[in-house]
């Protein structure tokens, strides 16, 4: 099995895992492996305005959401969960589809799963 074929397969059980989490909580929430292979709830994906998880998750980057002078605030707090393997909470300008930058708390929490590193993004809006 190729790499990407295999974050695509670990996503994909990574999903069904977290399910009730993704579907009953009442925050906006997604999860990230990489740019590539990521989920959001659907609470997520309409505070950004996408009418879709799917529209959202075909974004090339995550960072397309962040405004450009947090975007380097996410990255490090990003390698601090997982790299450093700790959880975090940050505070940071995202922007909607339309480009409406929208203010955050975003608490960042590794998850390991199958020998990968996961970040799960727990988001309410301030």
């Amino acid at each position: 099995m190729s790499h990407d074929a295999h974050h695509e397969h670990l996503i994909q059980e990574v999903k069904e895992l977290f399910d009730p989490i993704l579907t009953n909580s009442p925050q906006a929430m997604y999860i990230y492996l990489d740019d590539t292979h990521k989920i959001c709830n659907q609470k997520f994906a309409d505070l950004l305005g996408y009418t879709s998880i799917d529209e959202w998750a075909s974004n090339e980057s995550a960072l397309d959401d962040v405004v450009d002078s947090d975007q380097n605030k996410v990255v490090e707090t990003y390698i601090k969960t997982s790299q450093g393997l700790e959880a975090s909470t940050i505070t940071v300008m995202v922007k909607n589809k339309s480009g409406d930058p929208i203010k955050i708390n975003m608490i960042m929490t590794p998850f390991p799963y199958q020998g990968e590193i996961f970040a799960v993004h727990f988001i309410s809006k301030i």
